[in-house]
């Protein structure tokens, strides 16, 4: 066995997992019962349904506020929320109120701004 091109291979592995390469594990998001944007448009007319929705957010917001102390999700109004995930929704009909909640932790989280020094 030749170490260079051994060597070579570990080299371009170990750069391709520490630049993102490899495909990230996937996210165990616990939820609802039904996390589909079709279920939170449903809530529309339901308050009790959508408050349990915009309350499972929250939780979701407060986890990733845990989970990534130097890039906090600031105070942010149920209306906010609200109105976030209704333009998710409406972009992503087929997909989870879940996700958006993720690119809404994205968003005001500055996880989606440059990286300044």
């Amino acid at each position: 066995m030749r170490v260079v091109p051994f060597l070579r291979l570990a080299v371009v592995a170990a750069a391709s997992i520490h630049f993102g390469l490899a495909p990230a594990a996937a996210q165990n998001v616990l939820g609802l019962d039904d996390m589909s944007c079709a279920a939170w448009g449903g809530a529309k007319g339901d308050p009790d349904q959508r408050a349990a929705h915009v309350v499972w957010i929250r939780g979701f917001l407060s986890g990733h506020n845990y989970a990534l102390p130097k890039q906090q999700v600031a105070t942010i109004s149920s209306g906010t929320i609200e109105n976030f995930i209704n333009r998710y929704c409406a972009s992503n009909p087929k997909g989870s109120f879940g996700d958006g909640a993720m690119r809404l932790s994205d968003q005001f989280s500055g996880r989606n701004q440059p990286i300044r020094k």
